[in-house]
């Protein structure tokens, strides 16, 4: 499987910088499912050329299949197309072999990342089900020029008719890793197949590498669901990242499930009241909410002096344009529009822009998250962002009970991955003042049930000095 990639900005060896790979050198790699080769056919002031051979080793990869005799194996395991087409194969092999560019680095030149250049991807074979309509719609909204010359099945054969591989040539003045980041989402949702086990770590690649423009494009769903191998809980659940919402869950009247099991009690216009209070007391000017959604929070934050900065974050591009209009932040004041901003990130990337504030707030957020990403989320918060007061409210589980919509074991939200006990979250709580030197104290909010306790539980925590 070929891939080059071409660019005539002047000079054209920049290229060589951010894919850090010398022209001058032929570069040998060794992937688990094959190798991979880079090297330059042409490389001057004018123009340059990276070429990227991949060598998959099919025998190999279905020799070392664990588990599976000889007598399993199937002819079509050994023959298949998988060693000549780009596919998750190829995708996996850019992120391992051009990692630094896919991710937007460059040590040497770090002002070419930003950078649009001219570029040109051709692709030896690529395999579209879908026709050649779908891979235009693909690429063109992204701003591309697509080439595309399809093959037939086999030329001595010409009745046996068209295949779906093509030989293609895109071509688009942008970024390096923005040109990248297209490739290794949209290679396989062409090929509409993927060579590994797809679980929840492939939506933080798609929403990571998705990130700058998936949201936008006039056929993400479609994107979403098979580069998700149209898996529907995990479409659902990427969907729910974007910011995605159906016509049915119209954005200006959609009431989260969790908000109408708690809406008899107001629970979270005290849960929101009572974050204020303790940021107030805190003593806090310069305050993020992590996870901010649709602004509710922010909007209480805004109508308090002391907060001299207030800063939302979220995961999602579409809940943060909600949030830009509900807030009305095109119409504020200027000196209102300077205490205010909204960023796009993730909780569980070490990010630098989280970091120095006096106060943060994480509401009902931390419940969302795969308890596999809880350490991760952990370090980002409590290791390296580090704010002097962090206020984090999470569901009682044992409360549940006493909501009349809700059965018995089930969450308050479909979204939940779990909810805490008050002695479970008590326990995680005291380990993190254990690990990041910060001491915690919990409050209780909404109604209080002397066996039950409340609905919500709130944990306060103070960096030690």
């Amino acid at each position: 499987m070929l891939l080059t990639i071409t660019t005539t900005h002047t000079p054209a060896t920049d290229l060589g910088y951010l894919l850090h790979k010398h022209p001058d050198r032929f570069q040998s790699f060794n992937i688990n499912f094959g190798n991979a080769y880079v090297y330059y056919p042409e490389a001057n002031e004018d123009r340059c050329t990276a070429a990227f051979l991949l060598d998959i080793d099919s025998v190999g990869l279905v020799r070392r299949n664990p588990g599976q005799s000889v007598a399993n194996i199937s002819l079509a395991e050994y023959v298949n197309d998988r060693p000549y087409v780009a596919s998750s194969f190829l995708s996996v092999a850019i992120a391992k072999v051009f990692s630094s560019a896919l991710s937007g680095k460059c040590k040497d030149r770090p002002e070419l990342v930003d950078k649009p250049l001219p570029l040109s991807v051709r692709l030896s074979i690529l395999p579209c089900k879908g026709g050649k309509k779908f891979l235009h719609r693909l690429f063109e909204p992204l701003g591309y020029k697509v080439i595309s010359e399809r093959h037939q099945l086999d030329e001595k054969y010409p009745q046996w008719g068209e295949s779906r591989y093509y030989t293609v040539t895109l071509e688009n003045t942008c970024k390096l890793n923005t040109f990248l980041s297209h490739l290794y989402v949209l290679i396989p949702v062409l090929d509409d197949e993927k060579h590994y086990w797809v679980d929840e770590a492939e939506i933080e690649k798609l929403i990571r590498y998705g990130q700058d423009w998936l949201s936008e494009h006039p056929d993400h769903e479609i994107i979403v669901g098979r580069y998700l191998k149209h898996q529907d809980r995990l479409t659902r659940q990427a969907l729910t990242q974007l910011g995605d919402i159906s016509e049915e869950e119209d954005s200006e009247t959609i009431i989260s499930n969790e908000e109408q099991v708690e809406q008899k009690i107001g629970l979270n216009e005290q849960r929101l009241t009572k974050v204020v209070e303790v940021l107030k007391e805190s003593g806090a000017q310069r305050v993020i909410d992590l996870g901010c959604g649709e602004g509710k929070l922010l909007r209480k934050l805004l109508s308090e002096k002391q907060f001299t900065e207030i800063v939302g974050l979220d995961v999602a591009h579409q809940t943060l344009k909600i949030a830009h209009e509900r807030l009305h932040i095109d119409r504020m004041p200027d000196k209102q529009k300077e205490r205010i901003n909204l960023i796009h990130g993730s909780l569980i990337y070490r990010d630098k822009r989280l970091e120095g504030y006096d106060g943060a707030a994480i509401v009902e957020v931390i419940e969302h998250l795969d308890p596999s990403r809880l350490r991760a989320f952990e370090r980002c918060i409590f290791e390296f962002a580090s704010p002097k007061t962090i206020v984090l409210t999470t569901p009682n589980f044992e409360y549940n009970q006493k909501f009349e919509n809700l059965s018995d074991g089930k969450f308050r939200h479909r979204d939940h991955r779990f909810e805490w006990t008050r002695d479970e979250f008590k326990t995680w709580s005291f380990r993190i003042c254990s690990e990041y030197k910060y001491t915690v104290e919990f409050h209780n909010i909404g109604d209080i049930d002397e066996t039950l306790g409340s609905p919500t539980q709130m944990a306060v925590f103070t960096r030690s000095e």
